[in-house]
């Protein structure tokens, strides 16, 4: 028992211990709108939390039509999204200072705050995940967003790892589609006309990805036997301003994640509060 207690200790440490994200990781980062960072959790953190996430993932998930009968977005993954609320240690990875305080540090700002988390399991056959930028759907004024990507187990390319289109946040072209068989084909298809380059890779265990709201990503389908386990965080800049919703998807998170606070005021603590600050 005590052991268990003391193991936990030093899981919980880790958590909330410093990561020094590197210069040029940072620059890189501003450059090309995503980084992979290697060794920022240990296999020990990855199990014993990532044993709780699946759990829940299992408990909590309603998605339970053949694989042949679901939509492309359907297909990409099962989607379970605030862990935080659900369960205590879940919450405890979710608002984690070590993860939060590398979005702060790539972003160049003074704190983040949690817009939500969601696991992202795509099982055995699972399909693509099209083309898409996050911030399509979030009701956020400022482009200071980014989504830890942490892959809850080693993730070869059969089992289909995000890939970036690098620089594609600096771009305008996609920002009204939402993700979908249509998102794939348009952004596929521009994005090779401007020549962007598409970062690709497998990822080790321990390495996880930061991403900009607004940089272009997708992952191939899952062709392994096992299922591909993710667990993300949503950061935003802590005095990030709440905009007018532009479409359907972003009333709907406004309401959801957002609690319908007003337009032109800052996100409140309860629902999204500050996990790192300087």
């Amino acid at each position: 028992m005590e052991a268990s207690i003391i193991n936990k200790e030093v899981l919980l440490d880790e958590l909330n211990s410093p990561y020094t994200v590197k210069p040029e990781a940072i620059a890189f980062y501003r450059k090309n709108g995503y980084v992979k960072l290697k060794h920022v959790l240990s296999s020990d953190v990855l199990d014993y939390y990532g044993t709780i996430i699946t759990d829940l993932v299992f408990k909590l998930n309603t998605l339970i039509k053949p694989m042949d009968e679901r939509t492309t977005y359907e297909r990409a993954f099962l989607q379970i999204m605030n862990l935080w609320q659900e369960d205590e240690q879940a919450r405890a990875f979710v608002f984690s200072k070590r993860l939060a305080k590398i979005a702060t540090d790539l972003m160049g700002v003074q704190g983040v705050r949690l817009y939500h988390d969601q696991a992202l399991y795509k099982e055995p056959s699972g399909g693509i995940t099209p083309w898409h930028a996050d911030q399509f759907y979030w009701p956020l004024s400022s482009p200071n967003t980014v989504t830890v990507w942490i892959p809850l187990q080693d993730t070869p390319m059969e089992m289909g790892p995000l890939a970036f289109a690098e620089g594609s946040q600096h771009v305008e072209i996609g920002r009204d589609i939402e993700i979908s068989d249509e998102s794939e084909s348009i952004l596929d298809d521009e994005l090779r006309k401007q020549n962007f380059n598409v970062h690709d890779t497998p990822f080790e265990l321990g390495e996880v990805s930061y991403h900009a709201g607004w940089t272009f990503h997708r992952a191939g389908p899952n062709t392994s036997t096992r299922p591909r386990k993710v667990m993300t965080m949503i950061y935003m800049d802590k005095d990030q301003i709440i905009t007018q919703p532009r479409n359907q998807y972003q009333i709907a998170d406004h309401a959801k994640w957002l609690n319908n606070v007003p337009v032109g005021s800052t996100p409140q603590d309860g629902l999204n509060p500050v996990l790192f600050s300087y």
